[in-house]
């Protein structure tokens, strides 16, 4: 999938397309009466029979004139994640699609992960003869500073979750030693196109990255919405949200604002077509998108 938005142009790196986690464990609050009550667009994004929702987990590469710029970067390979089997120990040709779209470790000058789950920073990091080094050695990498804190293993005050079992370990803390690291705050842009905007809820430091270039805009919206059928009913909120109000809140400033300015929605797991713009609001509250993009 390529894109031209203005002068940046955008690639979807894919990790993983296909079926993901049962509707009730992703969405706590759903209801299988909900699936027939949405719209058909909003069914094609499961599987019924297998009670699973259709996901992608996927980074999106940005180029601009002057910089390319990798935003998330997806589970990684021969990671220890032993609470979550897809994400254990995999072997995919991740960096193999990275160069089919003539791109190469090197050339990438930035990382921004809109957020530290494992999931989003995998690819940080590969195993080189037994030890963790950063995939993209002329990187500067962009975090969030309260973001990093929040998953520092190292700190007495931390609070353990299983999505991220050993994720500061093999794929922060090899970035940090290496001097690659850039906290960044609210505000902050590269090349005058991205922008990092808070988007707090789904985790402490969450950000979403805006691009604007030739009067066209676009949002990565990472995690702050999962799944297309939060477009439909945007109450849901996910099993990983570690604050479901704020979250709540943070999905309809983003959504509202996509709508008003017409800027193309980029989440980091919708499955194929991947990406939508909000054409309008629905009358139960939800909202309308526009797939064709």
């Amino acid at each position: 999938m390529d894109m031209q938005l203005g002068s940046a142009r955008i690639t979807r790196i894919e990790d993983y397309h296909g079926p993901g986690l049962a509707p009730e464990f992703m969405f706590p609050a759903i209801q299988k009466q909900m699936w027939h009550d949405s719209p058909e667009w909003a069914r094609r994004f499961v599987d019924l029979p297998e009670n699973r929702l259709l996901t992608s987990i996927h980074s999106w590469l940005v180029r601009t004139p002057h910089h390319t710029i990798l935003i998330d970067s997806c589970i990684g390979n021969h990671k220890q994640r032993p609470s979550i089997p897809h994400f254990h120990m995999r072997d995919v040709p991740w960096l193999e699609r990275l160069r089919a779209a003539s791109v190469h470790p090197g050339d990438v000058d930035f990382v921004m992960c809109t957020h530290l789950h494992a999931d989003h920073i995998g690819w940080n990091t590969q195993l080189k003869d037994g030890r963790w080094i950063p995939t993209f050695p002329n990187a500067k990498y962009l975090f969030n500073r309260r973001e990093f804190d929040r998953w520092d293993s190292r700190r007495p005050d931390y609070a353990a979750r299983p999505i991220n079992d050993n994720a500061f370990e093999d794929s922060l803390l090899p970035v940090l030693e290496a001097g690659q690291v850039q906290f960044v705050e609210d505000g902050y842009s590269v090349d005058d196109i991205l922008t990092v905007e808070s988007a707090p809820g789904h985790t402490a430091g969450n950000v979403k990255i805006r691009v604007r270039s030739g009067g066209s805009e676009g949002m990565f919206a990472g995690d702050t919405i999962h799944h297309p059928l939060q477009l439909h009913y945007p109450d849901l909120c996910s099993h990983f949200d570690e604050d479901p109000g704020v979250a709540l809140q943070t999905r309809i400033r983003m959504l509202n604002d996509c709508a008003e300015r017409g800027s193309l929605l980029m989440p980091t797991h919708f499955a194929a077509p991947f990406c939508c713009r909000i054409a309008g609001h629905h009358a139960n509250g939800g909202y309308l998108p526009d797939w064709n993009v």
